[in-house]
């Protein structure tokens, strides 16, 4: 795809990511700071069932305010997000594109900006190239996250995670973070026996009806 948004490659693997903000560091440049990673459909954005078109991007109640506080308090919010539909040939990088600018400019609107994208449209049913069965970023893996941290001075150790599937929950699980919140919109109620019964030791899981409910773990996430 050529004239990519500014900030954003696709690499040989064909895996997507865009810093749009990056974050300052602590202590005048020296350490790292805990991150918010969201899945998108279904946790910032209304399920559509491959989302592909702009005009159907519906911000759900309260994202924009959760995101907005987080960028207050100078917390990177990270989208990490499975697009098979993709690799399934649904849509291409274009429809992709146009559906995250108007995501973009939809929360701006309320105040409130992501400071990075990555996409992952591998799929054990993806046409080639997008057929890994397998792949690292795909999630339960935590390549999505580890790939933020090698990219972005945050700390993993104290980020956490909000998804509406397992498989978010898994991935942060994965990655080393100390928790996530499953939420139950989007597939999150068909979800929600699977993200509980994500265990490791130490990490705490918690369910919210949204990301409206939230707003409390940001707590967790202050200096």
């Amino acid at each position: 795809m050529e004239n990519l948004p500014i900030g954003a490659e696709i690499d040989g693997d064909q895996l997507w990511s865009q810093i749009l903000n990056r974050p300052q560091t602590l202590h005048g440049g020296a350490g790292r700071r805990p991150a918010l990673f969201l899945d998108r459909d279904g946790v910032i954005v209304e399920e559509a069932h491959y989302l592909s078109k702009p005009e159907d991007v519906v911000l759900l109640d309260g994202a924009a305010k959760v995101i907005a506080k987080a960028n207050r308090l100078a917390v990177p919010v990270i989208v990490v997000t499975n697009q098979s539909g993709i690799g399934r040939g649904y849509f291409g990088w274009e429809e992709f594109v146009q559906v995250q600018e108007r995501i973009i400019e939809d929360l701006d609107k309320q105040g409130a900006f992501i400071n990075a994208v990555f996409a992952c449209p591998h799929h054990k049913d993806g046409d080639p190239p997008y057929d890994s069965p397998n792949h690292a970023w795909r999630k339960p893996n935590p390549g999505m996250l580890l790939e933020a941290a090698l990219r972005m001075p945050i700390d993993l150790k104290q980020s956490w995670l909000i998804g509406d599937h397992a498989g978010d929950i898994q991935a942060a699980l994965n990655a080393g973070l100390p928790g996530a919140i499953h939420v139950l919109t989007g597939h999150g109620e068909e979800e929600r026996s699977g993200a509980m019964a994500v265990e490791g030791d130490g990490f705490e899981s918690l369910v919210a009806d949204s990301i409206a409910g939230v707003e409390g773990v940001l707590a967790l996430l202050r200096d």
